[in-house]
């Protein structure tokens, strides 16, 4: 019979998480990149590799020191396709190898991977798909998938490599996590899964969705823009969602941006009583915060004329940026606290979303 240990709690020392992105893909540990077919999952693991490789800097982070990668691929060229790619991304292709599978094919349980990273002192090992890597395991099956994935983590963490894990989505509708081929649980043993696919309406933008994410907060989505010779640009923060991203399904309007086209709308023609504009938010269901919240965000100014106010558009808006969740500066807030249809003195209010003209601007505010 085997002896029994036990560890306190107490004695187990709190370790930082240390990332090869943040917050998407952690050191030592196992991250999966999946997509539909065709949609950029292989060409985002060699951009990221290529960074790494030189030591530039990823969306939201800093340049970094270069670092060794390894690089296994089970379906595309090295010479006609893999190393182009990479030469076209900026890599270092000294700072890549590739364990040489022609004696005999490699698996998620060889031998052969940890010798590699520690040969290569690799900070990335890349394996696409995966689902070419598992051998003789059936990859729908838990009880096989399970201990080969537990095995390379147990290496990712020992060598602080981070491990990026590439998949296939099958054609079924549904949550992601449900989306992968395969066993759940390679899904479930990935610490960070980002999912990439096409921004509808435009081929050339794909977009990276943070849908997993256990070390930490899921990073705001990301997107890079595919040219038609090949060229690759990070386009960096980017405003969708991945039911958007994945079936094309339209986010509903958010009651903030509703109740700025009301707004819009509504004093297009020249200003409107106060009461008026408070009854038009009522029957459309949007709350007097909210209508106030939008009013700030849009300049709009209110006026007495004899015993009433009234709401009029600015000749002149001061524009500041409004968060995501619709939050104004504490000015603005201070402003619409003792504002709300009693003002004594006309205020131009404060708020602009930026929304993504083109494909290099950066999206970072309120739908609307």
């Amino acid at each position: 019979m085997t002896e029994l240990k036990m560890i306190k709690m107490s004695e187990i020392q709190p370790e930082p998480v240390e990332w090869l992105w943040e917050p998407y893909i952690p050191s030592g540990a196992i991250s999966l990149i999946q997509g539909d077919g065709g949609e950029g999952k292989t060409t985002t693991a060699l951009a990221i590799a290529a960074a790494i490789t030189t030591g530039a800097a990823l969306p939201g982070n800093g340049n970094t020191i270069p670092a060794g990668v390894i690089i296994q691929n089970a379906e595309d060229s090295y010479t006609k396709t893999i190393r182009p790619k990479l030469e076209l991304f900026g890599a270092d292709c000294d700072c890549i190898e590739v364990i040489d599978e022609d004696e005999m094919a490699l698996t998620l349980s060889d031998e052969r991977i940890e010798q590699a990273i520690i040969r290569v002192g690799a900070k990335l090992c890349v394996f696409d798909p995966v689902q070419a890597y598992l051998g003789n395991t059936n990859m729908n099956s838990a009880n096989g998938v399970r201990p080969l994935m537990k095995r390379l983590g147990t290496i990712a963490a020992r060598h602080g490599c981070a491990v990026l894990l590439v998949g296939h989505m099958n054609k079924k509708g549904g949550k992601a996590a449900y989306r992968g081929l395969g066993s759940i649980d390679i899904y479930a043993a990935a610490r960070s899964v980002l999912t990439v696919g096409r921004v509808p309406a435009n081929d050339n933008i794909r977009a990276i969705i943070h849908n997993k994410s256990n070390l930490s907060p899921a990073g705001s989505p990301q997107a890079f823009e595919l040219h038609p010779l090949g060229g690759f640009t990070w386009v960096g923060d980017y405003d969708i969602t991945i039911d958007e991203m994945l079936n094309g399904v339209k986010k509903p309007e958010s009651q903030f941006a509703k109740a700025r086209r009301l707004i819009e709308t509504a004093l297009a023609g020249g200003a409107v009583p106060a009461v008026d504009m408070e009854q038009m938010a009522e029957e459309q269901g949007i709350s007097p915060k909210t209508l106030n919240r939008a009013k700030s965000a849009l300049g709009v100014i209110s006026v007495k004329h004899g015993l009433k106010w009234y709401w009029e558009l600015p000749i002149e808006v001061v524009y500041t940026e409004v968060s995501q969740d619709g939050q104004q500066s504490q000015e603005s807030q201070d402003v619409q606290d003792g504002q709300h249809g009693q003002d004594d003195v006309a205020h131009v209010g404060h708020g602009e979303t930026m929304t993504n003209m083109t494909a290099l601007t950066i999206f970072n505010g309120t739908e609307g």
